[in-house]
């Protein structure tokens, strides 16, 4: 059977609640096929502690696909993540108040990695469902780019065939203006649900 793990974050910078871990979340507590195990793991937005989390929950449950799920407030769509940076430049705090700038998420490693996730396979997934997506080359340089670098990196020894990242927009309840581009909750979670089907799909054939 073969394990894939979503993860997605605790609020951070004011949020009372955080989209992706309700849409991890639900889409584990909803997953329905048994020869697929799905598991959902938070994650705190913390730059030393989250990819020490990332790597108990890999340890514990033996992924081989891992799909990490964050926020992006002031994006209107959901987002398949193309690359990780090696490069940790924050806007803001941690929720740890630490706020790394110009930093490598680790030293001497690969200026890049490139997400294995099909990523025009789910766009194109999103689309005949109607749904708003699209891909995206930047990952941003805060906590979600570091996990998906970290994803990246430590695939091979994790024994990890596929990882990625997904960003998805705020809720009409997250949002702290009016200005803010949202979407309901609901689409974002069905966004995750069609995306993890077509991983599970792609680990039959190629990636993309």
């Amino acid at each position: 059977m073969t394990r894939i793990l979503l993860t997605g974050f605790e609020p951070f910078d004011g949020l009372e609640s955080n989209p992706s871990w309700e849409a991890a979340l639900r889409a584990a507590e909803l997953w329905d096929d048994s020869n697929h195990d799905v598991v959902a793991e938070r994650l705190p937005v913390d730059f030393d502690e989250a990819p020490r989390y990332l790597a108990t929950s890999c340890a514990k449950h033996r992924p081989e696909v891992v799909i990490n799920i964050g926020v992006a407030i002031g994006r209107s769509h959901l987002c398949v993540e193309r690359v990780a940076i090696n490069c940790i430049d924050a806007r803001i705090p941690d929720n740890r108040g630490r706020q790394p700038v110009d930093e490598p998420v680790v030293a001497g490693g690969p200026n890049a990695y490139f997400s294995t996730l099909p990523i025009h396979r789910i766009v194109a997934a999103w689309e005949s469902e109607g749904l708003s997506g699209r891909i995206s080359n930047s990952a941003g340089t805060y906590v979600c780019n570091r996990i998906l670098y970290e994803t990246l990196h430590t695939a091979e020894g994790r024994g990890i065939l596929r990882g990625g990242f997904i960003h998805v927009p705020l809720t009409p309840e997250t949002a702290t203006t009016e200005s803010q581009p949202v979407m309901d909750q609901q689409l974002i979670n069905r966004g995750v649900d069609v995306a993890l089907r077509e991983v599970v799909r792609s680990l039959a054939g190629t990636t993309d």
